[in-house]
């Protein structure tokens, strides 16, 4: 069984190692580092540099629909064998909008509003991006499904960080 884990920044080592993943998307401002963890083959490691914006801010990288498209290049090549780990700089928005588009994309039988649901059963404190949400809604033709599932599930609770979480593929 497929799964997709979500965790912060501080988490990803603890989250990689628990989990057995071997592939990891990073989606971090631009500039900010990261070690990448030594289970962690360079092949298997996607990083996107993109701010936790909404809107265009002058010094910051607003998603647009060639990250998304990377995004879902890297998980279409994911052989699913073990987990594949999404972190951000604080598993809340960034992240959790990866795995609910990732979910989507992967498990296409699966209704958006269900993925949804599952994801905030999974993390309380959980408030996708929606503007990543937003644009692979577009890319992947769902037609406002995917934005009106986030917008649904509503602002998760507040939270400096959230607690690692995963997502089943079924």
């Amino acid at each position: 069984m497929a799964h997709l884990y979500v965790c912060s920044l501080t988490k990803v080592v603890d989250t990689v190692r628990a989990s057995g993943a071997r592939s990891l998307i990073t989606i971090l401002t631009a500039g900010a580092s990261l070690a990448r963890p030594s289970e962690i083959v360079p092949e298997r490691h996607l990083r996107l540099a993109v701010s936790d914006i909404e809107a265009d801010q002058e010094g910051h990288v607003l998603a647009n629909c060639a990250h998304i498209q990377s995004l879902l290049d890297f998980a279409g090549a994911w052989d699913r064998r073990e987990p594949l780990v999404i972190h951000c700089y604080a598993g809340v928005s960034r992240s959790p909008a990866a795995a609910f588009i990732l979910a989507c994309a992967l498990a296409p039988q699966r209704a958006e509003t269900e993925l949804a649901r599952e994801l905030r059963r999974a993390s309380p404190t959980a408030t996708p991006n929606r503007r990543l949400v937003a644009l692979a809604d577009r890319l992947l033709s769902r037609e406002g499904r995917m934005t009106a599932a986030i917008a649904e599930i509503g602002r998760g609770a507040d939270c400096y960080e959230g607690a690692p979480f995963a997502l089943e593929l079924a």
